[in-house]
């Protein structure tokens, strides 16, 4: 037994809200300084100086749930932390599985010592197998499902409550996702990039997406997000045509930035954006995305944009 406390009734899918963080990643490089080898934040694991920067990162935001009677949700620092990655950072499969067991530690570390009454979820985070802004090839869902078996595995023996699925460019990696986490016994929520025109890398609408995954899986996932990308990128493409897809979608990770995703590839700097104007922004979507319960952040974000979405988003 994991004694996981909520992966069987997870409190976002019973109308609790819950804040989580923002771009971990951008952070860390840019505002800390911190060298990512391909973005990867689980490295960090392996120095206790490693461990107090994401432990400060963290306290940033659970503070910000603390003060605005939020939950929170603890995404765990493991977006690159699957094998094909880890082989790229000389990590074997072992290697790989011990860092995820080891980062779903330090959440429960973490949300032991919050001390606030607000549900704390824990997520273990997986990303992409590719590039999360453009793909070089797309996934099968049977190809999908034998890639992250293993990291949706790992998880399922932990403490972690829910697996979410960042930064997924194309429906059939979030299909294997689903698969793969069903048969785990795992809670999954499925986040897909979107560019300025609101549609997938892979030129797939957003909504076409939610109902292809669903349909493929039997609606395994437990809920939807949209993930790295503007408010004014998407909230056009938020039109539902009968099916019900926009009501799937329950959380947001947002960028600040309004440049493309060729743009921040190709930037030196940061772009974070205007934090009050995205508090703004993710209100103004509330009409369109009724069943919104989680709230957080992507490229360019940190806890000054995260404040102010709860105070736009959580009053």
């Amino acid at each position: 037994m994991t004694n996981a406390s909520y992966r069987t009734a997870l409190p976002q899918m019973n109308g609790r809200t819950l804040l989580t963080d923002g771009g971990l990643e951008t952070t860390l490089v840019f505002h800390e300084g911190i060298d990512l080898p391909f973005f990867a934040a689980y490295v960090l694991l392996d120095s206790d100086e490693g461990r107090n920067n994401l432990r400060e990162y963290y306290a940033r935001y659970i503070d910000i749930a603390r003060d605005t009677g939020s939950g929170f949700m603890l995404e765990s620092p493991t977006w690159r932390c699957s094998r094909g990655w880890g082989e790229q950072l000389g990590h074997d499969a072992n290697a790989i599985a011990r860092y995820n067991r080891d980062a779903i530690a330090l959440m429960d570390e973490l949300r032991q010592g919050a001390g606030i009454d607000e549900p704390i979820v824990i997520s273990g985070c997986i990303g992409p197998r590719g590039d999360g802004y453009s793909p070089e090839s797309q996934m099968s869902g049977d190809e999908a499902e034998a890639y992250h078996r293993h990291q949706v595995e790992t998880f399922a023996g932990t403490k972690a409550d829910m697996i979410t699925a960042v930064t997924m460019t194309h429906a059939g990696e979030a299909i294997g996702i689903a698969r793969a986490a069903r048969s785990a016994g795992m809670p999954v929520a499925i986040s897909f990039t979107v560019e300025t025109d609101g549609r997938l890398p892979s030129g797939q609408s957003l909504g076409e997406a939610i109902r292809e995954t669903d349909s493929t899986t039997g609606n395994a996932p437990a809920y939807y997000m949209i993930n790295c990308a503007h408010p004014d990128h998407f909230a056009d493409a938020l039109v539902d045509d009968g099916t019900g897809w926009t009501s799937r979608i329950q959380g947001l990770r947002g960028n600040a930035s309004r440049k493309s995703h060729a743009e921040l590839d190709a930037s030196e700097t940061l772009d974070d954006g205007n934090p009050d104007e995205l508090g703004r922004d993710y209100a103004n979507l509330s009409s369109a995305l009724p069943n919104l319960r989680v709230y957080g952040g992507c490229c360019g974000t940190d806890h000054r944009h995260v404040r102010a979405i709860a105070s736009w988003c959580c009053n």
